[in-house]
C-alpha cells in the first residue's frame, strides 16, 4: 500500500486543456472517489496515475517514489476497466492468474492466489467457467479478483459498474466497500455518478470541466458545498437555486429575491455579515422544504408554489412547481402521506438552518469560514 500524491498536474490535448492544475493527496489505505459529469477529466487523471497517458506538467508520486517516466508496468498499480476486459477464450481461474503467469510468478504461488480471491469474491464455484457463462456480476468480479490477485499499492477502479443494472449496481457497491474494508489498499475510484461516489468514497474529489472543485467527506459535500456547482452536482434531486440579495434588517439578515424573503439563523448570518448587499444564490435542497404550518397567507418567510408535476415514489413525494411571484421552478422531497394535486398551490418553508448561500459572481459559498477542517475548494 502506498499514499498517491498529484502536484498541480496538468494534461493538454494540443490546445485543450483536459485537467488543470491538480493537486490531491489520497493517502496510505484510503478509498477516494473522483466524480464530476462526462468530459471533466477524472478519467484521464486516473490514466495518468496508471501511465496510460503522459503528464504535461506536474508530478505524480506512488509512495515516495516520482512515476511521471516510468511505465505501467512498473507502477505496482493495479486496474480495473468499465468493460472488463476479459479474455473470451480462458477460463475464469486462467483470466485471473494471467497477469502473474505474464511475471514468471510460481506455480504453486500462482495457485494459492488465485483459489485465494477466488473464495474472497464468491467465485470459486466458477473457476473452470468460461467469461460467456458468467452474469454481469460474476464477470465484474472476476475482473477485479485478477487486480487483487496481483496484491498492488493502488487500485485503480474506471467505472467498474457502469454495465450493469440499477440493482446489481447498488449491490456491488456493497461487495466492494467491504472488499476495501478486508484489504485497506489505496483505492482511487472514478464514477461520474454521484449517489455512487457518495456511497463508496471516503473522501470524494468533485471535478468540473478538469478543475478540482472540492475534496472533502461525503457528509461535508453535502452539508458544505465550496461552490454552486458543487452544491447542484451533490443530492438528488438537485438542490433548488433562487436568485435574490442579501439585506439587513432588525438586527439579523434576510435573503430575498422575487417570491421569497427568508429570515437567517444567527450561524448563517454571522458567516455571511460581510456580504450585505450582494447579489446571491440562495440553495435549499429538495428534502429541506417542508409544507408550511398554518400561519398568514402573505407570510413572506415560505414559498408559494403552483405544482405542476407529482412524481409518488412510494418512500417520498417528488413535486414540481413554479414560485409564484418569482418565475422560478421549486422541486420538493414530501413525506409521500402529503396530499397535493397538480394546479394546487403548495406553501412551503424551507429549514433554516439547511439554507445555503452564495455570491452570485463569483458563485463561491458564502456559509464556508476559514477554521481547520474546512473543505478544500476551487481557486
Amino acid at each position: 500500500m502506498a499514499q498517491v500524491t498529484l502536484r498541480n498536474v496538468t494534461k493538454r490535448f494540443g490546445n485543450f486543456t483536459a485537467v488543470r492544475n491538480v493537486t490531491l493527496e489520497i493517502q496510505d489505505g484510503e478509498l477516494m472517489v473522483l466524480v464530476g459529469p462526462s468530459g471533466c477529466g477524472k478519467t484521464t487523471l486516473l490514466r495518468m496515475i496508471a501511465g496510460l497517458e503522459d503528464v504535461t506538467e506536474g508530478e505524480i508520486r506512488i509512495g515516495d517514489r516520482l512515476v511521471n517516466d516510468v511505465p505501467p508496468r512498473d507502477r505496482d498499480i493495479a486496474m480495473v476497466f468499465q468493460n472488463y476486459a476479459l479474455y473470451p477464450h480462458m477460463s475464469v481461474y486462467d483470466n485471473i492468474a494471467f497477469g502473474l503467469k505474464l511475471r514468471k510468478v510460481p506455480r504453486r504461488e500462482i495457485d494459492r492466489r488465485v483459489r485465494q480471491v477466488a473464495e474472497l469474491l464468491g467465485i470459486a464455484d466458477k473457476l473452470r467457467s468460461k467469461p460467456k457463462e458468467l452474469s454481469g456480476g460474476q464477470r465484474q468480479r472476476v475482473a477485479v479478483g485478477r487486480a487483487i490477485v496481483r496484491e498492488p499499492q493502488v487500485f485503480l477502479f474506471d467505472e467498474p459498474l457502469s454495465n450493469l443494472d440499477a440493482k446489481l449496481r447498488v449491490h456491488m457497491r456493497a461487495e466492494l466497500q467491504e472488499l476495501h474494508r478486508k484489504l485497506q489498499t489505496t483505492t482511487i475510484y472514478v464514477t461520474h455518478d454521484q449517489v455512487e461516489a457518495m456511497t463508496l468514497g471516503q473522501r470524494v474529489a468533485v471535478l468540473r470541466d478538469g478543475v478540482l472543485q472540492q475534496v472533502d467527506t461525503p457528509k461535508r459535500l453535502y452539508d458544505r458545498p465550496a461552490n454552486v456547482f458543487v452544491a447542484g452536482f451533490i443530492g438528488s434531486p438537485a438542490m433548488n437555486f433562487l436568485p435574490g440579495r442579501l439585506g439587513e434588517e432588525g438586527g439579523g439578515l434576510v435573503a430575498q429575491g422575487p417570491g421569497f424573503r427568508l429570515e437567517l439563523p444567527e450561524p448563517a448570518a454571522e458567516r455571511a455579515s460581510g456580504s450585505v448587499g450582494r447579489e446571491i444564490w440562495v440553495g435549499i435542497r429538495p428534502e429541506h422544504l417542508k409544507p408550511a404550518a398554518p400561519a398568514p397567507e402573505d407570510d413572506p418567510c415560505t414559498l408559494r408554489v403552483r405544482v405542476r408535476v407529482v412524481e409518488p415514489l412510494g418512500s417520498e413525494l417528488i413535486i414540481h412547481g413554479d414560485l409564484e411571484g418569482g418565475n422560478q421552478e421549486i422541486v420538493a422531497k414530501l413525506d409521500p402521506e402529503v396530499s397535493v394535486a397538480v394546479g394546487e398551490e403548495l406553501r412551503l418553508a424551507p429549514l433554516p438552518e439547511k439554507i445555503h448561500l452564495f455570491d452570485k459572481e463569483s458563485e463561491r459559498s458564502l456559509l464556508l469560514g476559514e477554521e481547520k477542517g474546512e473543505p478544500v475548494a476551487a481557486s
